[in-house]
């Protein structure tokens, strides 16, 4: 059984509302200079924002792995993100993953730091293409 309309828009606005509160949550973590759970939020910033992307034009994932394959295949390849843009979420998908599940990994403020305005801008280009559907 597939989604009604409804249900589909109140996923993605749900999905979009974490997306900005994740990303507002990086910006304190930010302050605090927790680089690794800088990484990660930065990183479900991405996360959340593709998945609404995805769930408002009816694709589906159930892995991160799969998440960031569809957004290659249906946003990058096609030109709406650029394989920078594409490349961003891959980049902060992996320094989460070393962050959070391998032993002595470290993100550094010189690591991660540059990658927020960046996180920033995909997501509020997200949100305006979300928007535009």
């Amino acid at each position: 059984m597939g989604l009604s309309d409804e249900e589909r828009q109140a996923i993605v606005d749900y999905r979009v509302e974490r997306a900005q509160r994740s990303f507002e949550e990086a910006k304190n973590v930010m302050d605090m200079k927790m680089w690794s759970l800088l990484a990660n939020r930065l990183y479900y910033t991405l996360y959340y924002i593709s998945m609404a992307i995805l769930i408002k034009d009816g694709y589906g994932s159930k892995t991160h792995s799969g998440m960031i394959a569809l957004i290659h295949q249906h946003y990058v390849k096609t030109g709406i993100l650029t394989t920078e843009e594409g490349r961003l979420i891959k980049k902060l998908f992996d320094l989460r993953q070393e962050s959070d599940y391998d032993d002595f990994v470290y993100v550094d403020e010189t690591e991660i730091k540059p990658f927020v305005p960046k996180v920033e801008a995909l997501m509020y280009k997200l949100i305006e293409i979300i928007k535009m559907k």
